[in-house]
């Protein structure tokens, strides 16, 4: 029972909220307010998969972070809403004209959405990688200690604007509808849920599509720029195109691998973390890469 669970819980969590959403705006005309009851039961079932196929038991148990991730979440979230809330008004001054193909189902503009979006975004990750100011905002996300569905929404919140200019800016000048970018808004969130989840999938062949947490995990790995790899929010193609893809299918990622090798001393509250990026650092020699991921990485170059 617990094999066919790890094998479609990926698949029915992506496709099931995603198309869920999609069917209630699009097919029922719903109003936009049911996206965020229905993002809470995601929550509530990726926390209870959490519990009952765990990568890793002791990442479901809290590591001082709880209620900072809370915090997180809901400053972020907030930020979401107040996007959406105000999107009107940005579509009505961003948008350089009909470009957007409206005339395609609501499935196929909804993908777009999603591929247009991952490619900012994406780049914009990449790129925080690559340049010391980003880096330091993004390094808030990075300092994770566990990986659990939740921690998906750590961002700092200068960072999280960043990204969602990237995805979404290209589609607010090409004039996407709001209902699309409401979905398109849902589906980052359900995204995120299984990019960091702690529940013990077996993608198969779609771990070659989806970043979902089996390749997410090795982004987060502390060695240095061992983990300048697998940026890709929706996508694993843009780290093919990128050049940044790995995979270790047979190395089992752990507590220890995780966090910012050079800062093991990096706050762990709230608050200090909003200020972090704000001062100078002084971090330490990352440690090494373990052999067997070594090994990956100089298969992967």
């Amino acid at each position: 029972m617990k094999s066919l669970f790890a094998a479609l819980y990926g698949p029915v969590f992506w496709a099931g909220f995603i198309g869920a959403a999609s069917y209630l705006i699009a097919v029922c005309d719903t109003s936009l307010w049911v996206l965020p009851p229905l993002l809470l039961l995601a929550l509530l079932t990726s926390f209870l998969a959490e519990r009952y196929l765990p990568y890793d038991d002791a990442w479901n148990h809290a590591h001082g972070d709880g209620w900072r991730d809370v915090l997180h979440a809901l400053v972020n979230e907030a930020l979401y809403l107040l996007g959406l809330a105000i999107f009107p008004l940005l579509a009505g001054h961003l948008a350089l004209g009909p470009f957007w193909p409206g005339q395609l189902p609501f499935w196929g503009q909804l993908l777009l959405a999603i591929v247009i979006a991952d490619c900012g975004i994406t780049l914009v990750h990449y790129l925080s990688h690559r340049y010391y100011f980003l880096w330091k905002l993004h390094a808030v996300h990075h300092s994770v200690q566990r990986l659990y569905g939740f921690n998906g929404w750590m961002k700092h919140p200068l960072h999280l604007l960043l990204e969602a200019a990237g995805g979404m800016l290209p589609l607010l000048l090409l004039g996407i509808p709001e209902r699309v970018m409401a979905v398109l808004a849902f589906a980052v969130a359900v995204q995120l849920l299984l990019q960091h989840a702690n529940v013990d999938m077996r993608m198969g062949p779609l771990r070659h599509v989806f970043a979902w947490a089996p390749v997410h995990r090795f982004h987060h790995m502390k060695y240095g720029t061992a983990g300048d790899v697998n940026f890709g929010l929706f996508f694993t193609f843009w780290d093919r195109l990128l050049g940044t893809c790995f995979d270790a299918p047979d190395y089992r990622m752990r507590g220890e691998d995780l966090g910012i090798g050079s800062r093991p001393d990096y706050p762990v509250a709230y608050l200090p973390q909003l200020i972090e990026p704000f001062r100078a650092e002084e971090g330490v020699r990352a440690p090494e890469l373990p052999a067997r991921l070594r090994q990956g990485l100089s298969r992967e170059a």
